[in-house]
């Protein structure tokens, strides 16, 4: 299953299409695979390890899409998965989700998750809509988010070689949640963190390493 971002002008002539509330969503099915994109299951690999193998037995996917212009991404976002969530529940045979061709997720993770498709800010299922990435850097450790971009026109890098792993993951996974929910705020120069003491810096650029605009942030020992 795949989902696009909103609009009317890709939606083929005689999809059905679910009425929810005062939206639309259109389910467009397609009698081949998806795409090949290595990169989309390397991606996935940790929270999916057998996606690669499982994405290449399928032969048909539907494209979900919430019709209408200029849609909040996040209203759009909640809307679409727990629509997906209720096609899985009644299409045994689908096997993952990819979403906006960045992410992908096991069906039955999307089906568990998507129950919370309509929770409050921070529960809200948004893990299923961008991974967090680490990496090595020259000064220590970093993580890039791969999907972001969709709600905050940017992906996040986070570098340091002050905090530890899983305290780094916890930041971008938080500050992450924080534009899901209010959407591009966060400027460049501005700084974020817990609280007075804790600070973080960020910078817009273009990542080096990974060729997207990104707000890079970093606990001074990464510039």
């Amino acid at each position: 299953m795949e989902v696009e971002r909103g609009g009317e002008g890709g939606v083929r002539k005689g999809s059905p299409l679910l009425r929810c509330g005062n939206e639309f969503v259109a389910v467009m099915s397609m009698p081949a695979p998806i795409p090949e994109d290595s990169g989309l299951w390397s991606r996935a690999a940790s929270t999916w390890p057998e996606g690669r193998a499982v994405a290449a037995r399928h032969r048909g996917h539907l494209i979900v899409s919430v019709l209408g212009q200029n849609q909040q991404p996040l209203s759009a976002a909640r809307l679409t998965t727990a629509v997906i969530g209720g096609l899985i529940a009644t299409m045994p045979q689908c096997c993952g989700v990819v979403w906006n061709g960045k992410v992908a997720r096991s069906a039955d993770l999307w089906l568990d998750m998507s129950i919370h498709s309509f929770a409050p800010f921070p529960d809200y299922p948004s893990s299923l809509w961008f991974d967090i990435l680490p990496f090595r850097s020259e000064t220590g450790i970093g993580a890039v988010t791969m999907g972001l971009s969709a709600f905050a026109e940017r992906e996040i890098q986070f570098e340091t070689r002050k905090l530890a792993l899983a305290t780094l993951m916890s930041k971008v996974d938080g500050l992450a949640a924080y534009l899901i929910e209010n959407g591009p705020v966060v400027k460049d120069g501005d700084t974020f963190g817990r609280d007075d003491r804790e600070r973080f810096a960020v910078r817009y650029k273009n990542s080096d390493q990974f060729g997207l605009p990104v707000l890079f942030c970093s606990d001074g020992s990464a510039q």
